[in-house]
């Protein structure tokens, strides 16, 4: 299965969820990329310092949403429904595979909190929020 996470950097949120995933099924290929990403920057370092605090190893260059992305991936988890909404204002053909990810296991439509710019708790409370998700992804899919 190929999986892509998008938030709006591709620094803080959806590096955090394709590392978390990468970690639990490493047989899965997953990527992730942000609407407004600027390619080329690094993880944001809370996002690092937390991850590795999990014992989970991030190799992570951000970059931007393109057409090659979404066409490979099976799936599309956005961290917020306007994440998902700019997502099909751009590639309307794909409605069918992009989904908020509190949307997918849920059926809610609240957002995975944004830590961008917080201190490092405010990270450890998204990693925490993310990891609960993706490991009940991982009992739906």
């Amino acid at each position: 299965m190929k999986i892509l996470f998008v938030c709006t950097g591709n620094t803080c949120r959806s590096p955090m969820a394709e590392a978390i995933l990468k970690h639990k099924k490493q047989e899965w290929e997953v990527q992730s990329a942000g609407i407004f990403a600027a390619d080329g920057s690094p993880a944001a370092s809370h996002s690092v310092q937390v991850l590795q605090e999990n014992k989970i190893a991030i190799q992570h260059i951000s970059q931007g949403i393109t057409p090659d992305l979404v066409e490979w991936a099976d799936v599309i988890f956005t961290m917020t429904n306007s994440h998902k909404q700019a997502l099909l204002s751009s590639f309307p053909k794909c409605s069918e595979k992009i989904w908020p990810l509190r949307e997918f296991i849920h059926e809610q439509q609240e957002d995975v909190a944004d830590p961008y710019g917080g201190s490092i708790d405010d990270y450890r409370r998204t990693y925490a929020e993310l990891d609960e998700l993706i490991a009940l992804l991982l009992k739906k899919l």
